[in-house]
């Protein structure tokens, strides 16, 4: 099913969901933005860590990932697919959208498990028709936790930002990662605003991008390389980029294939 407007998939992470004034801007944004439909996917990893936290539990990640034993899958679920999911929708209700909430299996996204190291945290694999069109065409804004299931239902956490790209990817869509920072930095802390994969690659070598960020750098540029065209990395602390970039302006770094 296709949909009427051109699709923007906004991937919100960081710290935004401590931020009711930002959320709200950002949405408020959306919501002015009437040519286009927007999907938005979102993680949680400081909520996550509270909740593991106050459980008595310890956080461990390898190559900028979580490693999520299932013992601790029903703190990430009920943090990411509840209490993050539900302010976010809690933000777009104020702005005047109309919310729904997903997990990744309603989005279309089918998940699997990613590395045994990581016990339940998943990757994407495949896709099927999904709600999303549908829900976009009655009126709605999908929020999508990055929560997956496996086709033997087990719940899988997957990265938020490889989970955007699989949407977009899926739904042919532009998409935009909203972080903490303004833009990719190079070695002197100086804001990138455009990156290759040769680029990338050499950073990464030389540590300049690391954990998290190498994480969202390469899943960037696995989007652009998807979609045949540049993806952007920019900060959900200034709303007014949005409002840029879907102007088709330049903000932040720009991810090319």
């Amino acid at each position: 099913m296709s949909t009427s407007k051109p699709i923007w998939v906004i991937k919100l992470g960081g710290a935004v969901l401590n931020s009711e004034e930002a959320s709200n801007a950002l949405f408020d944004v959306m919501k002015a933005q009437t040519a286009f439909h927007f999907v938005v996917v979102h993680g949680g990893g400081a909520l996550v860590d509270s909740w593991l936290k106050d459980a008595g539990f310890a956080t461990a990640k390898h190559q900028g990932l979580r490693i999520s034993p299932r013992e601790q899958m029903p703190y990430i679920v009920g943090a990411l697919a509840g209490t993050a999911n539900k302010q976010l929708m809690g933000a777009a209700l104020v702005s005047g959208m109309k919310p729904i909430g997903l997990s990744l299996f309603e989005a279309g996204i089918l998940v699997k498990q990613k590395l045994k190291v990581l016990a339940q945290v998943g990757e994407c694999d495949g896709t099927h028709d999904g709600v999303i069109p549908a829900m976009l065409n009655a009126g709605f804004t999908p929020i999508v936790s990055s929560i997956g299931l496996g086709e033997d239902g087990s719940l899988y956490n997957v990265n938020a930002d490889e989970a955007a790209a699989a949407i977009a990817a899926h739904l042919n869509a532009e998409i935009i990662f909203m972080t903490d920072v303004e833009a990719v930095l190079d070695a002197n802390k100086q804001p990138l605003h455009e990156l290759n994969a040769d680029q990338i690659a050499k950073l990464i070598e030389e540590e300049v991008i690391v954990g998290g960020m190498e994480v969202k750098v390469k899943t960037s540029l696995t989007a652009a390389e998807q979609l045949r065209r540049g993806v952007y990395i920019s900060s959900w602390q200034k709303p007014e980029n949005l409002t840029a970039l879907l102007a088709g302006e330049h903000v932040g770094t720009k991810i090319t294939p």
